[in-house]
């Protein structure tokens, strides 16, 4: 029992302290500036046909927006109930990858895992990874999921309620707060040329299938960037070892050689032993 309770190490690289003061507006800044497209949220389920009691249960229960928003533009769009409500779950599969991270970095008692659990999503995991020890990384989940949950729950309410005061949610541009943050807090990530390369190629896959696939596949689609640019990345390796060592193979002239002047070597000295 004592060791299911102890926390592992923290196995992550150790960057410069960072005061919790500066750790919880960054948390703060993500949950304000996300929550509030709560409002676009409302307003487009209630203009697809849900009751307000149906739209707040989704923010309540779900609370993941990209899923969320998903489910109601397809139906909107007249689409299939069923089709609508397994295109939002396939969407949110990403959420449970982002766990299996997380449960390493902040390495919370497992009484609070459930609860924790609701709140993994693409903010409060970005939010988290830009933490540099694991105290600013728990911060940095607790006040990120905290503020964006109530926010998120409040606004939707307020969208529901007042979907005709708001009018088009497009001319506010509410529906854009939420993936222009997460882009916001993803592109200081990219620090390599092999993860701008995938993101590159993701968003070229995003934009291409857009027009022709339901709402929510495109984003699947594009997670094959990654290992399609992994294995172009390794073809080039291969042949970068190819070209160092020729078409044949490598060859063992050099160590032959090396060896035959050894034995002469050898020989030599045994000559001169031998006057």
């Amino acid at each position: 029992m004592a060791a299911e309770q102890t926390a592992p190490p923290d196995i992550r690289p150790q960057g410069a302290a960072k005061p919790d003061s500066a750790v919880v507006r960054d948390a703060l800044g993500v949950g304000v500036a996300v929550g509030l497209s709560g409002f676009a949220f409302g307003v487009t389920s209630a203009g697809s046909g849900l009751t307000v009691l149906q739209t707040c249960a989704l923010s309540l229960l779900v609370f993941t927006g990209a899923s969320q928003f998903a489910l109601v533009g397809a139906l909107a769009a007249g689409g299939n109930p069923f089709t609508a409500a397994a295109g939002a779950f396939f969407l949110g599969v990403r959420n449970a990858f982002y766990g299996l991270r997380l449960s390493q970095l902040l390495a919370l008692p497992r009484s609070a895992r459930p609860f924790a659990a609701q709140w993994v999503i693409d903010e409060t995991t970005a939010v988290t990874l830009a933490q540099p020890t694991r105290r600013a990384a728990r911060i940095g989940f607790t006040v990120t999921g905290l503020t964006l949950y109530v926010l998120w729950n409040l606004t939707t309410l307020g969208g529901a309620l007042g979907a005709e005061a708001i009018g088009d949610t497009d001319a506010w541009g509410l529906d854009a707060a939420s993936p222009a943050v997460f882009l916001a807090l993803l592109a200081p990530m990219l620090t390599t040329a092999t993860e701008r390369i995938t993101a590159g190629v993701a968003v070229l896959l995003v934009l291409g299938l857009l027009p022709v696939l339901p709402a929510g596949a495109p984003v699947l689609v594009a997670a094959l960037a990654a290992p399609v640019v992994l294995f172009l990345k390794g073809r080039g390796m291969d042949a970068r070892v190819e070209d160092a060592t020729g078409a044949g193979g490598p060859t063992f002239t050099g160590e032959s050689s090396g060896a035959g002047n050894s034995a002469d070597a050898a020989g030599n000295s045994g000559k001169g032993v031998g006057r």
